[in-house]
């Protein structure tokens, strides 16, 4: 599915650092990024940036599907402007995307650990001698004698 990447900073670093994240979080989902536009002042209203006219053009044009950004900021003062922007987008046949932070790394153990875990939540002692009172609880492989 192709994307548009866009951000928006004063600084240059902080434009990269956005695209660099925006892209790993298309990457994840075996997104294809099309471009990434980045405008330079934040305090520009919106419907005039030159890079974010250019992206929903893209959009409207079909060249690509949805719209990421590494955060709500790049576009707008509050969660609720940014919704109402994706609502927006939308309506125009896309999607708009914050890009969050990655899953965390796999580490070796892991999964073995996640079982573990899962079955004593699920009240499975995977260790009975280890058990407290299990030598003297009835039902827990002693037999009790009336």
């Amino acid at each position: 599915m192709p994307v548009a990447i866009y951000s928006c900073a004063f600084e240059s670093t902080a434009v990269r650092e956005a695209e660099r994240r925006a892209r790993r979080y298309a990457d994840a989902r075996h997104w294809h990024v099309a471009g990434a536009w980045s405008d330079d002042d934040p305090c520009v209203p919106l419907d005039v940036r030159p890079a974010w006219t250019a992206v929903t053009t893209t959009l409207s044009s079909g060249l690509v599907r949805g719209i990421i950004v590494a955060g709500i900021s790049h576009l707008a003062d509050d969660a609720a402007q940014f919704a109402a922007l994706g609502v927006l987008i939308r309506d125009r046949g896309g999607f708009l995307a914050e890009a969050t932070s990655p899953p965390p790394r796999q580490t070796s153990g892991r999964q073995e650990r996640l079982r573990v875990l899962l079955e004593a939540s699920a009240g499975w002692w995977l260790w009975k001698d280890l058990a407290p009172g299990a030598a003297s609880c009835p039902g827990h492989g002693q037999e009790s004698v009336i």
